[in-house]
């Protein structure tokens, strides 16, 4: 298995968060990675990611975990589990009042090594989805 991940110290509301990540119209608004994503966040609904990375492609993925103002995850890949890719978006509230958000997408599968040696790397992604989610976020609160 392989992984990407980041994470960001939010000043803002749990549920201020996750509207934004909720909001999928939204995101090409904060996040300079991303060109659109099209679909609702809705538990078992499929999502697609269009990202910078690959212009163009289009990335289905299905919200199969859903717990409002806490946990959502995304699952896609290829048929058969040949290669797996599962985004886990986390929000943590801290005692000072702030949000530990933590992004970290797994990949898995027989056609893992590969796939990955033809990926890019998402780790420049990854830091900017978080430092736009949080510049967003505290924003959107005052």
């Amino acid at each position: 298995m392989k992984h990407y991940e980041a994470s960001s110290i939010i000043s803002a509301s749990p549920e201020c968060i996750w509207e934004i990540l909720t909001n999928t119209l939204g995101y090409s608004q904060w996040d300079s990675g991303v060109e659109r994503v099209e679909g609702e966040v809705a538990l078992g609904a499929t999502v697609k990611v269009f990202s910078k990375v690959s212009p163009g492609r289009a990335f289905p993925v299905k919200v199969t975990e859903l717990r409002p103002y806490s946990r959502m995850v995304w699952s896609g890949g290829m048929p058969l589990g040949l290669f797996k890719g599962v985004r886990t978006f986390v929000l943590a509230p801290q005692d000072d009042g702030t949000v530990k958000f933590n992004m970290r997408e797994e990949f898995s599968g027989p056609m893992l090594n590969m796939i990955w040696s033809s990926m890019p790397d998402l780790a420049p992604s990854f830091e900017q989805f978080a430092k736009g989610l949080k510049a967003k976020a505290e924003s959107d609160r005052n």
